[in-house]
């Protein structure tokens, strides 16, 4: 018999008795009214951000999580979130979202210690080498650490009527019902070897970050599976936290350097606990090393010098770690003809963005509010009279959500690819439009130096607060052209004999 934690919002199934975990949806796990059941796999932001969501429209969500996470809200780190020991970045646009899902989240964390900065008037920022004209952005950074701000929204989405987390339990199956439709997931605990049981569930959401099988599980009910777009990077991280003393980078927040193909980037971060998150990056097999000294070199070698005199100074509370990622991945389920009806993907599940761009917590974001808008539809109908109703709002959801996701996704990845693509030793498809981007976008983060106008609008697009389009507004382009032909006039004579 299932077992639940009191006042914790943890649920303990008897996965190692016989039988199924619940006997098909409509059985709430702790013995309440029949209803609607959704799964969630992964505890991640991404799949927090799909239960509090998902929260709001079904009787039961239950969170299957392999981690124990119970220690996570003091600084551990989750095993299954490999980058997490590594600089993070919550995009505004990211926090907008956040603060309209769980509202005072913000404050929340600052009163627990998480600094916060406006963009560019607390941080500074670095594009080849130069530094952006500190300007006010209207965009707020939360630096919290990945624990911090996955234990805030854990807590915020088990506080929700129906929420459950299954912890110790991994997802190793669907469980199909008919030939088009899933109807639960087939877990195991990860300790012992008792074998696999059905939860089942009336729709099961795939947050399981870049490991994703969803398309393998779906191959093997003998259903389609997404093709991928990819883009492969080849980029590490090295990361190191250091003691964060009053004072250092002049009473400044962080400092982000862009990392290039060629030329090396990084970044610090000022986060809870006087501490430094300092993380180092290099693409293409450029990789930093994770001996102290090789780490130390690594940062001295920056095209900007604050990172390396910041650590020169501070404290090392650990060793470095890295992280390597090789291939952006975008699983194309919007495209799925026919698709699987009961099954979503989010995060990194669905699309993982090169984590240079800070994009993933932000677009998973948005992708919890097209799933919102998708639920709330079915609930109210197209005209806003009475929709569907309980299990019913969930037919055809699945079709209807990756088609409204894919807007957020695909304008996240147009800018982190073409972003890479402008480098020829990444492989990839270069149309007109990519080649025109990438001979403009240079241009704009060049004029930013000196700037403040451009560096605002181009941090707010960065920030997927505006779209790209904002940059070839006629202002932004005259502003561009104008820097530009600047610099051609201070250019020295060039010097044939010299």
């Amino acid at each position: 018999m299932p077992l639940r934690c009191r006042g914790t919002g943890v649920t303990q199934p008897d996965v190692n008795g016989g039988g199924p975990v619940n006997s098909g949806p409509g059985h709430a796990v702790n013995g309440g009214p029949a209803g609607t059941r959704a799964v969630v796999l992964g505890a991640s932001v991404a799949g927090l951000l799909a239960a509090r969501v998902l929260a709001d429209h079904v009787d039961e969500v239950i969170i299957v999580e392999g981690d124990d996470v119970t220690g996570s809200a003091h600084g551990r780190h989750r095993g299954g979130a490999a980058q997490g020991r590594h600089l993070h970045a919550l995009m505004e646009r990211g926090r907008q979202i956040l603060e309209e899902l769980f509202p005072g989240l913000t404050a929340e964390l600052a009163a627990g210690g998480v600094p916060a900065a406006e963009t560019l008037v607390g941080t500074r920022w670095y594009f080849d080498g130069a530094r952006v004209a500190p300007a006010s952005t209207g965009l707020t950074s939360v630096l919290a650490s990945r624990p911090v701000l996955e234990a805030a929204l854990r807590a915020r989405t088990l506080a929700r009527p129906g929420a459950r987390l299954l912890p110790g339990v991994r997802a190793v199956g669907l469980a199909p019902a008919g030939t088009t439709r899933v109807a639960g997931v087939r877990i195991r605990p990860l300790a012992g070897d008792a074998p696999a049981r059905v939860l089942a569930a009336d729709l099961v959401v795939d947050a399981t970050g870049r490991g994703t099988r969803g398309p393998e599980w779906l191959e093997e009910l003998g259903l389609a599976r997404p093709r991928a777009d990819s883009v492969d990077v080849d980029l590490a991280y090295a990361s190191r936290t250091y003691r964060r003393r009053p004072g250092e980078l002049g009473g400044d927040f962080g400092v982000i350097i862009s990392t290039l193909p060629g030329r090396r980037g990084g970044g610090a971060v000022a986060q809870e606990g006087d501490r430094w998150i300092v993380t180092l990056a290099g693409m293409l097999g450029d990789h930093p090393p994770v001996d102290p000294d090789g780490y130390d070199r690594f940062a001295a070698s920056l095209p900007a010098g604050d990172i390396h005199r910041l650590i020169q100074g501070a404290q090392p509370l650990d060793d470095p770690v890295r992280y390597r990622f090789r291939t952006s991945r975008w699983l194309r389920y919007d495209r799925l003809r026919p698709g699987a009806d009961g099954f979503l993907a989010i995060g990194d599940a669905l699309c993982a963005f090169n984590p240079l761009y800070a994009q993933g917590m932000t677009v998973a974001a948005q992708q919890a509010l097209a799933l919102r808008d998708c639920l709330q539809s079915a609930a109210t109908g197209v005209s806003g009279a009475a929709g569907l109703a309980g299990a019913a709002r969930l037919d055809g959801l699945a079709r209807r959500y990756f088609a409204a996701a894919a807007g957020p996704t695909s304008r996240a990845w147009s800018i982190a690819t073409d972003s890479d693509l402008r480098y020829r030793e990444i492989p990839g498809r270069r149309g007109l439009r990519t080649r025109v981007i990438n001979a403009y976008v240079p241009r704009v983060q060049a004029a930013t130096r000196a700037d403040p106008v451009l560096a605002r609008a181009l941090l707010r697009v960065v920030n997927l607060v505006e779209p790209s389009s904002t940059l070839l507004a006629p202002a932004v382009l005259a502003r561009t052209v104008r820097f530009g032909l600047r610099r051609i006039r201070t250019l020295p004579p060039n010097n044939e004999n010299g």
